[in-house]
């Protein structure tokens, strides 16, 4: 035990020696040249470690001392930076449909009772396309309660659209969508009585109602207002 205590006493101190040694202020003409190498070869020799292992040893360790310095760690991955820009959303998201709910206080059709829909219904024939309506990025798409199959687009500064009531989606979390790209299909998922699209619009987290945004169209759809509830993912 004396000896091996002894042994790494001896390799400490030279390893110290190295670091303080290559640490100091280098000559004019000692770029080409390790002047290092002798004290290390000697002091490996000292503590029994052969010369060339020493010397692997040495260039690992300050290799990760470099980086730690540089505030660089070897497993450390680039953090994405979020758009600063804002998508405003123009289109109605699917092509042929009427408004079966609109946006604000209705009796629900399942929960029953007055409740606050916070988007509105656009009913259409199962497996209609649904489109983006802005550019945007897929911040979930995945069952989200009474949503059903349900994807949400971020458009930057604090506005995202909600799709509910999928029978597939078509996109995947992270990923980036171009106004109009089809991002699923129209469903009867989640809390739904018939096959729609329930349609959201919100800012910082507040709904707001989505038929200003849907680029002039909203006359048209108020018109083909059948109120027929066809669900919601209220609670």
């Amino acid at each position: 035990m004396f000896f091996n205590i002894k042994a790494f006493k001896t390799a400490f101190s030279a390893l110290s020696a190295v670091v303080a040694f290559a640490s100091a202020p280098a000559f004019a003409n000692s770029a080409a040249v390790d002047v290092a190498a002798p004290l290390r070869n000697v002091e490996a020799a000292k503590a029994g470690v052969p010369a060339d292992r020493g010397d692997e040893e040495f260039r690992r360790l300050f290799s990760s001392w470099q980086q730690l310095d540089n505030g660089i760690l070897p497993a450390a991955k680039p953090v994405a930076s979020r758009p600063t820009s804002v998508s405003i959303p123009t289109l109605i998201p699917v092509a042929i449909s009427r408004l079966s709910s609109n946006f604000g206080m209705r009796e629900h059709p399942v929960l029953g009772g007055r409740r606050a829909h916070k988007g509105v219904d656009l009913s259409a024939p199962t497996g209609t396309p649904i489109r983006a309506t802005a550019d945007g990025v897929v911040e979930r798409a995945d069952w989200f309660g009474g949503y059903g199959l349900y994807v949400q687009l971020g458009h930057g500064a604090a506005m995202e659209t909600r799709y509910g009531h999928m029978s597939r989606i078509a996109v995947a979390e992270g990923q980036q969508v171009r106004k109009g790209d089809i991002i699923g299909y129209v469903g009867s998922t989640g809390r739904s009585t018939g096959p729609h699209l329930h349609y959201e619009v919100r800012v910082a987290g507040e709904a707001v109602n989505p038929m200003p945004y849907m680029h002039g169209k909203g006359e048209a759809l108020y018109a083909s207002e059948e109120h027929d509830h066809m669900g919601g993912p209220e609670e």
